[in-house]
């Protein structure tokens, strides 16, 4: 008998149907996954671009934290859909994105903390600017050798 690989897992390690375990790359079908990213994905945005129009109301930096956190966290869970929760995670926590990812992650928190428990909106506001930098660089580490051009074109920019 044949091991045949599904999507990177071997055949003894797929469920009964044929598919993938939930947390290997999920049971949902490729289009399935993929829908659901992009539902994810775009809510994310939305949901940070609605956090910083609100910024300008009175009282919004409360809102402000609360959406821009919520956008970055769907963005972040939405590629979950398409490599399965436990394979993002390892891939998170990767030497390359280690240092990215806490930051990331320790930004989400003290956001939430500047702006409810804290009370200082300014804090808020760097601790989001922060967390948009550490997205960007974690999200940028996917792409081969993106890090070092960017890397090349701040250094040739300063210099």
């Amino acid at each position: 008998m044949r091991t045949v690989e599904c999507g990177g897992t071997p055949a003894s390690a797929r469920s009964p149907l044929g598919t993938t375990p939930v947390l290997d790359a999920s049971t949902l079908s490729y289009s399935t996954r993929v829908k659901w990213f992009v539902i994810c994905f775009a809510s994310g945005i939305l949901c940070s671009i609605l956090g910083t129009a609100l910024l300008f109301l009175p009282n919004g930096t409360k809102l402000f934290a609360v959406f821009y956190t919520l956008g970055n966290l769907a963005a972040l869970s939405s590629t979950c859909f398409l490599m399965g929760p436990l394979k993002q995670l390892k891939r998170m926590f990767e030497p390359t994105r280690l240092i990215a990812t806490c930051v990331m992650l320790l930004c989400l928190i003290l956001t939430l903390c500047a702006v409810f428990w804290w009370g200082k909106k300014g804090l808020a506001i760097i601790f989001c600017i922060l967390q948009f930098l550490a997205m960007t660089w974690y999200s940028i580490s996917y792409i081969p050798f993106a890090r070092d051009a960017v890397m090349k074109v701040f250094t040739s920019c300063l210099s």
